[in-house]
């Protein structure tokens, strides 16, 4: 199968081209928009990532070109018009589910880095300075964390905060009993955001969930709590988690996603002028800690994701051929 591959990265390449087998991929570094889509002539499939334009018009022309597969190297669709992918018969392939530790493991990550302060302590050693005022963090162990959504991902970073000795809220439709025997609490969100001292967000994006912090819940939450998102960037308004930050409601935010991220994030502006005034904000605010949407960014993963979906275009393509054959024996 001919694949056109957008928003190709080094380290999508590695893996890929190792595990292509009979496969023929073209690797294109620009994100899949509709004056990209273009660049898919002469393929049967396309592969795609989160940033991507898969909006029904650009779904419309690949399908034009001959293109019948997209092929999301992601677990979430919330790109994907995926209705008008139905009408056009497209099919549309995902990765189901890989390893959950590289998310949670980010989540946790930036947590104990947003506590201690660990960038500005950084900074101060490198220019040569090695005091300690303004870096005052607090003990984790003992806090109440409260886990908004107890997918895979949610519940590997219960886990952790488990082992850190934290007790454990948890707001979900479909209460894990797995987490409820090993003492996690299940709640409704108000309650957990009253209670928790960290609020981690692990839920899926749907309407139901866009914008889920706003300025509303954020008044319910303690103005010296902790915010961290590693789902997706719209499950929070980012304006009012600044302005939060700004009138001390609330003490921290670390995130590895932005509400806008497509236009920026996975792409060097080192020589150009970043003209969005949110992510500015987010940027240069002392109490954020934001990263490029990376935590999906380790070597087991990435191989799981090239294996799982380069196996996935095979299966769809042996199954065509079978169909096929079928129909010319009839």
């Amino acid at each position: 199968m001919k694949i056109a591959f957008f928003s190709t990265a080094d380290y999508d390449r590695q893996w890929f081209e190792s595990g292509k087998s009979h496969h023929t991929i073209t690797f294109i570094e620009q994100p899949l928009t509709a004056q990209t889509a273009q660049l898919a002539a002469g393929h049967q499939a396309v592969c795609a990532f989160v940033h991507d334009d898969l909006g029904g018009s650009v779904l419309r022309l690949l399908k034009e070109l001959g293109v019948g597969v997209i092929a999301m190297r992601c677990v979430g669709l919330d790109n994907v018009d995926q209705e008008t992918a139905s009408e056009l018969e497209l099919a549309v392939l995902t990765v189901p589910a890989y390893s959950p530790y590289p998310v949670a493991e980010q989540a946790a990550a930036l947590l104990l880095a947003l506590n201690r302060h660990l960038p500005a302590a950084n900074q101060r050693v490198l220019a040569g300075d090695f005091t300690l005022n303004g870096l005052i963090g607090q003990d984790i162990h003992g806090k109440t964390v409260g886990i908004i959504g107890t997918g895979r991902i949610g519940r590997a970073f219960a886990r952790i905060m488990l082992g850190f000795g934290c007790r454990i809220l948890a707001y979900d439709l479909k209460p894990n009993l797995a987490l409820v025997k090993a003492g996690v609490r299940f709640v409704r969100l108000n309650t957990l955001l009253e209670e928790s001292d960290i609020v981690s967000l692990h839920c899926p994006l749907t309407p139901h969930t866009e914008f889920l912090i706003n300025n509303q819940t954020l008044q319910s939450m303690k103005p010296t709590a902790l915010l961290i998102n590693t789902g997706r960037g719209k499950l929070v308004d980012t304006s009012a988690v600044l302005d939060a930050l700004d009138q001390g409601q609330l003490a921290g935010y670390a995130a590895d996603v932005y509400t806008r991220e497509s236009a920026w994030f996975h792409r060097d502006f080192t020589d150009q002028p970043i003209t969005d005034e949110v992510l500015n904000r987010l940027r240069f605010h002392p109490r954020v800690l934001l990263t490029a949407h990376q935590g999906f960014l380790t070597q087991e993963a990435l191989q799981q994701i090239a294996a799982t979906l380069l196996n996935q275009l095979s299966f769809y393509e042996n199954s065509q051929l079978r169909h096929i054959t079928r129909s010319s024996m009839c």
